[in-house]
């Protein structure tokens, strides 16, 4: 008898279930649809959380099923980002444009506006004049398709460059690292189109909802956090239960092999590494909003090496293991860093959590891999080797725990 999808995979009814659940759980909890104890700004810090789980899961794609150790999948994320934040700002700027022109005797022309919304964007850089990347920035539709557009298009050329090149393990990592930090140097120029250091700010005020409250718009985005979640979440999990996950599984395991069968292993990372670019810019796109600043920071190969540890920790090769890493370190970071936890009196010396927490992460990450490769999501296998599974029917194999003749079929 054939077994649907989410009989195969149990854990993403549990992933679903829990997930509502949490949303459900804060929404009521909130300030803005109920009892008002977690704050706007913990909403915010949540659904941001959720937008990290997001780009998580593209790099347990990538990474964990695939094999490919990409340290540039955050310069994806900020891109994203960015092209969304290019509307946002343009459109908060349009509107404070046309209010301060109203007073004017005659009617201000659309040059006029548009000279406007340079000047007030670009003046702190000492530019008067919106750069050519800026032309659809007016426009929301063309700006979300550019979120998918321009992430996507590096993705697909860097990968195919680098594929068809055959750059495989470490030095497949040094190159993502590369463009991610040549990318990063770009746009700290001033002339970049971007504003240079000073990035996109303001990005927490929508465009024509400068009534709704904060604590509203805060909840909105958690929601749209979650569903983006959701819905990447069994995506994945389809994609990765069927042929194609046996394929991108074989070519992390032995790539030679898969080739002398005749796939195109080149075709499959050139659609994982793409697939998963743009996933990672669509979390970007959420993100930035809630944070309200993005800027080239964001874009340092250092928060693409935090990604993977994240991943690591998690327990890479699992799905559900990508979330619970980058929910867990992420959150637990901004209880370190933001100073809510309580210094350590040594007496000789004080440990201010705020300057060791990046080397408590490091020690973690060292230590999941010497001795729990698996990451917290190898607890779950822990749980179920305490099963004994129901084996039926001749071995397919040599080996002790070769697949059954009945199980292959069903």
């Amino acid at each position: 008898m054939t077994r649907t999808f989410l009989s195969r995979n149990p854990s993403v009814l549990w992933f679903l279930l829990a997930l509502a659940l949490f949303t459900l759980a804060i929404t009521l909890m909130s300030e803005a649809y109920g009892s008002a104890l977690v704050s706007t700004s913990f909403v915010k810090t949540l659904g941001k959380t959720l937008c990290l789980c997001l780009v998580a899961l593209a790099m347990d794609l990538v990474w964990g099923y695939a094999g490919i150790l990409s340290l540039g999948h955050m310069a994806f994320f900020a891109l994203g980002g960015y092209m969304i934040g290019m509307w946002l700002m343009y459109a908060r700027t349009e509107g404070i444009v046309v209010a301060a022109l109203a007073n004017e005797v005659l009617p201000a022309t659309a040059e006029e506006i548009r000279q406007g919304i340079a000047s007030q964007i670009f003046g702190v850089v000492g530019a008067s004049e919106l750069p050519p990347i800026w032309a659809f920035a007016h426009s929301l539709p063309l700006q979300l398709m550019l979120v998918v557009a321009v992430p996507g298009v590096l993705a697909l050329v860097f990968g195919w460059l680098a594929f068809r090149s055959r750059v495989t393990g470490v030095y497949l990592s040094i190159l993502t690292q590369a463009m991610t930090l040549a990318a990063a140097l770009y746009l700290f120029q001033n002339d970049s189109g971007l504003r240079g250091n000073n990035g996109l700010s303001g990005l927490q005020n929508l465009p024509g909802l400068d009534q709704i409250p904060q604590a509203d718009l805060s909840i909105w985005f958690f929601w749209a956090s979650a569903a983006a979640l959701a819905l990447v979440y069994v995506g994945l999990a389809w994609i990765v239960s069927g042929k194609f996950g046996s394929v991108i599984r074989a070519i992390r395991d032995d790539e030679q092999r898969v080739r002398f069968l005749g796939y195109s292993v080149e075709g499959y990372k050139l659609f994982v590494f793409t697939l998963t670019a743009v996933i990672a810019a669509i979390a970007g796109a959420l993100y930035y909003p809630q944070a309200g600043i993005i800027n080239p920071a964001e874009l340092a190969p250092i928060a693409s090496i935090y990604l993977a540890v994240w991943v690591a920790i998690g327990g890479r090769g699992r799905l559900y293991g990508a979330v619970i890493g980058a929910a867990f370190v992420s959150l637990l970071s901004s209880w370190f860093t933001g100073g809510r936890a309580p210094s350590v009196n040594l007496g000789v010396y004080t440990v201010n959590w705020v300057d060791w927490w990046q080397i408590l992460l490091g020690l973690s990450f060292v230590l999941v891999t010497l001795f729990a490769p698996k990451g917290i999501g190898g607890l779950f296998d822990l749980v179920q080797g305490l099963r004994h599974p129901n084996r039926h029917g001749t071995a397919l194999g040599p080996d002790d725990g070769a697949l059954m003749e009945k199980e292959a079929v069903e």
